[in-house]
């Protein structure tokens, strides 16, 4: 039997919330759970950044106005959550910087690209945060960091990137047919 109209677009107004609420718990947690890991070096500035994960998955897999609503809500809850209200501008600025970024470059590359795309968002993320802390420090010589954190974005953008490649490759189809 065939869902009439009204139904067939709550049925994915349900779906889509769903997905928002989930994709946006899991990056929620993995962003508070990272905030307690002690630096893994002595530059400030310097994660992993493992729930851009999911805002990468949320770009290729659903949206990118579903995308922006789950960084907003991660970054704000988890900054919060974290304690840290102070990161919130610079989470923010960066976040959203490199979500404009990767949507602009997944319009001209292929999916087979996701670790390039998501390693210069990484570049435009700590970018972004350094110029934000640059302005609100009124220190202009935090530039100086830039080396190591384009150096740590590399590393990092090719992992978020390589992981929801992966993901993709191997559970693409089976997660499509869940999401939509």
């Amino acid at each position: 039997m065939k869902k009439s109209p009204e139904k067939q677009i709550e049925h994915k107004t349900i779906r889509r919330i769903t997905s928002i609420g989930v994709l946006t718990a899991i990056a929620l947690t993995i962003f508070v759970l990272e905030s307690q890991i002690p630096p893994l070096v002595a530059i400030p500035g310097i994660k992993l950044g493992l729930a851009n994960i999911v805002t990468l998955f949320a770009l290729v897999f659903l949206s990118p106005t579903d995308a922006f609503i789950i960084l907003i809500l991660r970054v704000t809850m988890g900054s919060v959550f974290s304690g840290q209200i102070m990161t919130l501008v610079y989470s923010l600025t960066g976040g959203l910087l490199c979500l404009l970024t990767e949507m602009i470059l997944l319009k001209y590359l292929p999916l087979k690209n996701l670790w390039a795309v998501s390693i210069i968002g990484a570049i435009i993320h700590n970018t972004a945060q350094v110029a934000v802390a640059a302005l609100i420090t009124q220190t202009p010589g935090i530039f100086w960091y830039m080396p190591y954190l384009i150096i740590a974005a590399i590393i990092t953008g090719a992992f978020i990137g390589l992981a929801v490649q992966f993901t993709i490759s191997k559970a693409g189809d089976t997660i499509k047919k869940i999401i939509k």
